[in-house]
């Protein structure tokens, strides 16, 4: 039976979701609404029941019970130790797999794991992809992210197909940890982007502009970003208590800060917004939207 997509039939393969949070969540029900077989498997199992009724499919009690006889395995947590303690191990998704079958790594996480499941992956014939992916909890909802992968290209063709999904771009940058290399330059623009913008917005209240009248002018020229259309009302509220949260950045800025360490790079925008970032933290704000960094200024 095959599933069609953007005018294309695709092999409707036997699919495992592992990690049902505020990404994987949306990203695996697009899988399902898109007509594939879809099983999942979330630490907390309540988490996983919740899903296959909105979604129907099904769920398992092990990464390995959701990995089995499937085609495809995607996952989507929260970091290496995650990502190892999902996919690696008699009770891991690796154990399950098909052979040929393709692992799909979501998580935003190291290039020297991604290079690591890469090998393990290969050592048992099976394909191996790291895909983290941009566009936030709004992007994984509306089927609108954007994945920057890693791995060879016959492998990425494979894949490719089912990403559309959930993804309106898709692209294979290189080989094995190409693609949180590229996640990693997308958080350092990022932070600089969402830094510039608190400044611009503090420095403006104090020359008595009216924020929402400068960023409707502003926003049409060389400064307009995502940031800047989407989040200026909210930092103008003070209002930060949704989207990307504070403690996943520094997450991600850190994972950036020990690579730039490795290859020589010099990230000093990065170590200075990270360490605004860990003041927020230190106020206890570590679950507010990154945007908070206007808080530094009130």
């Amino acid at each position: 039976m095959a599933v069609e997509r953007n005018g294309n039939e695709i092999d409707k393969k036997n699919i495992a979701f592992i990690g049902l949070g505020v990404m994987g969540y949306p990203m695996a029900g697009h899988l399902s609404r898109s007509g594939f077989n879809v099983r999942v498997y979330n630490r907390t199992e309540q988490r996983a029941k919740t899903w296959v009724t909105e979604f129907g499919g099904d769920y398992a009690m092990t990464p390995k019970e959701a990995a089995s006889d499937c085609d495809i395995v995607f996952v989507c947590v929260g970091n290496d130790d995650d990502v190892r303690a999902v996919v690696l191990g008699d009770s891991g998704a690796l154990a399950g797999m098909n052979k040929g079958g393709v692992l799909v790594d979501h998580t935003t996480a190291s290039a020297g794991l991604a290079r690591e499941l890469s090998k393990k992956s290969a050592s048992l014939n099976i394909g191996f992809l790291d895909a983290p992916v941009s566009g936030g909890q709004a992007g994984a909802e509306n089927g609108a992210l954007t994945v920057m992968v890693g791995g060879e290209p016959a492998v990425f063709k494979i894949v490719q197909p089912f990403m559309e999904s959930y993804a309106s771009y898709s692209n294979l940058l290189g080989q094995a940890g190409s693609g949180q290399l590229a996640k990693m330059a997308n958080q350092i623009c990022i932070a600089g982007v969402i830094e510039g913008l608190a400044e611009a917005l503090s420095f403006a209240r104090r020359a008595g502009l009216d924020g929402i009248e400068l960023i409707e002018t502003i926003s049409k020229g060389a400064a307009g970003s995502w940031q800047m259309l989407n989040r200026h009302e909210t930092m103008l509220d003070g209002k930060y208590d949704f989207g990307f949260a504070v403690d996943w950045m520094r997450k991600d800025l850190n994972i950036a800060l020990e690579e730039a360490a490795l290859n020589g790079s010099q990230l000093p925008l990065v170590e200075m917004v990270d360490r605004f970032y860990s003041e927020i933290q230190e106020k206890g704000g570590g679950r507010m939207d990154t945007s908070s960094l206007l808080t530094r200024y009130d």
